[in-house]
């Protein structure tokens, strides 16, 4: 995704990347064993682009498809390969719809 540009991103960047709270974040840290930032010698949590995206693919099941915490858990450790191409079509599917309701705005615009 262009948002993960860096190697290392503060849980501050992440919470405002993906729209949850830091508090969602380190519960959910504890809680999926897929999202495990680095920590320097203070402490401070680092992610990866892989954590970003674990996260986001979290956050979907979560929000969007109304899963528990539990199935999703579950569901990630069971088939993570289908999970991230039903994100990343989502995803894409997303992008697309943005995309056309900006040229629709456009072309109403014009009138």
């Amino acid at each position: 995704m262009d948002s993960t540009s860096k190697r290392y991103y503060k849980i501050s960047e992440v919470s405002e990347m993906v729209g949850l709270p830091m508090s969602t974040l380190r519960y959910w840290e504890s809680y999926f064993p897929a999202i495990h930032p680095q920590r320097n010698d203070r402490g401070t949590r680092f992610y990866t682009p892989r954590d970003v995206e674990t996260i986001r693919m979290v956050a979907y099941m979560v929000n969007d498809k109304g899963m528990k915490l539990e199935a999703v858990r579950e569901e990630l450790k069971r088939n993570r390969d289908g999970v991230t191409k039903k994100f990343e079509t989502v995803e894409r599917l997303k992008k697309v719809r943005n995309r056309l309701q900006e040229m629709l705005d456009s072309l109403h615009k014009l009138r």
